[in-house]
């Protein structure tokens, strides 16, 4: 395994060692982890080709009837196209807004890795598996040098926190392994990880367009231009303060919001009032 700095602290301990206090007795279902990424993967053509045939017209519950009825992801299999659909709506359905800006974003053929950045972003908060994966393992790993990824260690904190009752049910060895190999493949297809075989974290680029509409989407959950910064959220990507900060810079400077800052006061603002309308800011 290869190390970047001169830390002895090994990866075991960066991994296992969490001083947090363990949820093992209050997280509620929705928040427990569930084994269907084995199934779900990052879909990623399929949600694309079921982005844009969303009538924006009707509701979530009648388009899915439309999209079954006529079959418009194409599967042969009726369970493996509820499996998706069911893992579509989740990510990407439950909110209007997120659902309305996502097709119009496709319809305005938004850039390809713009879109798949922002599809990883929604996917990632919609499954509370991928997202401490990402953020509770991959994130302090990488923040100590260590890229290569061992999916031995990664079984075993997946079975610590089968222990631990994170988990909706107790999982066989079997399914560690299995769910291991579905978030592998997963985060590979998001641009995270790399390598076909033996993979390396590789933070996925997130091109200043993804930037904004992120931020735009945290701003409605966190009016606080101060507090936005420093929300768990940007370490999805890697991002530290600092980082959050240059990209809102940045983005000042493409004209897709206005970022001031002066001490401790900061002032985020943008040219659109709603996601919709910003998707279309976006793809101008």
């Amino acid at each position: 395994m290869k190390k970047t700095d001169s830390s002895t602290k090994t990866l075991a301990q960066d991994m296992v060692c969490d001083k947090r206090p363990v949820r093992k007795n209050n997280l509620g279902d929705s928040h427990k982890y569930s084994s269907k990424i084995i199934k779900a993967g990052a879909l990623l053509p399929d949600s694309k080709a079921l982005l844009a045939c969303l009538n924006p017209d009707l509701t979530v519950s009648e388009n899915l009837t439309r999209i079954r009825r006529q079959n418009l992801l194409g599967k042969a299999s009726r369970s493996r196209a509820e499996d998706v659909l069911a893992i579509f709506r989740q990510r990407y359905l439950s909110e209007e807004s997120v659902a309305k800006a996502l097709a119009r974003l496709v319809r305005n053929q938004c850039n390809g890795k713009t879109l798949e950045r922002i599809l990883y972003f929604h996917s990632v908060r919609a499954d509370s598996l991928l997202h401490d994966m990402v953020v509770e393992v991959l994130v302090p790993q990488w923040s100590h040098g260590v890229v290569d990824i061992d999916v031995r260690e990664m079984e075993r904190v997946l079975k610590r926190w089968v222990d631990e009752g994170k988990t909706l049910a107790p999982w066989s060895e079997n399914t560690i392994r299995r769910v291991c190999q579905g978030l592998l493949s997963t985060l590979r297809d998001f641009g995270v990880l790399h390598g076909a075989v033996n993979k390396s974290i590789a933070p996925a680029y997130l091109p200043v367009q993804a930037f904004a509409y992120i931020a735009f989407y945290l701003k409605q959950h966190q009016p606080s231009g101060a507090k936005l910064l420093d929300l768990a959220d940007w370490r999805l990507f890697f991002l530290p303060r600092e980082g959050v900060e240059r990209f809102m810079v940045e983005a000042h400077q493409h004209g897709l919001l206005e970022f001031h800052a002066a001490g401790n006061v900061i002032r985020l603002t943008f040219p659109a009032p709603t996601l919709e309308e910003y998707a279309d800011v976006l793809t101008q």
